[in-house]
């Protein structure tokens, strides 16, 4: 199989969002990373061509961080339109998703296995991106890790080159902490417009799925933050 990024991490001097939790992968998530991430994964080092990689030119979304991959899936399953990208370091997430691309028949999805910064730096081209989905990345909750965070000033420049204008940049949380951490980083982003206005969050839009674990926390009680910026 072509390698869904070796995970050779070498040190490097930035801070990574993120730590390789790498979990066991099943059987069937294994079968899927050997029989399916030829034809749907791209190497770490493959720069993102569209119209070869989807073998057709619409409406490009890159969602960073799928988890296991059901709600960009059903994105995916819902906007046939529309390409979907999506980077995710863990391969039992990356493989529960090309088990879900081959139920649903989907054309519509490739897949980045590697760092979602190295991702956007090394093959994404600038201004042509649609659509950057970051749905409940982790919060680092401990003031101490709160440098983990991915929504940082240096993440939110590296994006705006990357959208096209008047692209979305879409982010939702279940923690209020950071969603408070990314509403203060964007407002102060002279490249992007609240969506909802001047320090407002949003209302979940349609295309955004709610996961089994978001149900569960509204029934607790819990909040969710959708926060929605426009590329100027």
């Amino acid at each position: 199989m072509s390698d869904p990024e070796h995970n050779t991490d070498q040190h490097t001097r930035r801070i990574r969002s993120f730590v390789r939790r790498e979990g066991r992968l099943t059987p069937g998530q294994q079968r899927a990373l050997d029989e399916l991430w030829p034809r749907y994964g791209l190497a770490a080092d493959t720069s993102l061509v569209a119209p070869v990689a989807f073998g057709r030119t619409a409406p490009l979304t890159l969602e960073i961080g799928f988890g296991n991959g059901a709600s960009l899936a059903a994105m995916a399953r819902q906007d046939t339109e529309s390409n979907y990208v999506g980077i995710e370091v863990h391969r039992p997430g990356v493989g529960h998703l090309l088990k879900q691309i081959e139920i649903d028949g989907l054309e519509n999805v490739r897949i980045y296995c590697h760092d979602a910064v190295e991702i956007l730096n090394q093959c994404i081209d600038d201004h042509s991106l649609d659509r950057v989905l970051l749905f409940f990345p982790d919060p680092w909750h401990k003031k101490k890790h709160h440098k983990r965070r991915i929504v940082q000033p240096p993440f939110v420049n590296l994006l705006a080159r990357k959208l096209k204008r008047g692209g979305i940049f879409h982010m939702a949380t279940d923690w209020q902490a950071y969603a408070e951490h990314m509403l203060e980083v964007m407002e102060s982003a002279t490249a992007f417009s609240n969506a909802a206005g001047n320090q407002g969050y949003s209302e979940r839009p349609d295309y955004r799925p709610t996961t089994k674990f978001e149900q569960r926390g509204r029934r607790l009680g819990h909040g969710v933050w959708d926060l929605i910026y426009r590329r100027n």
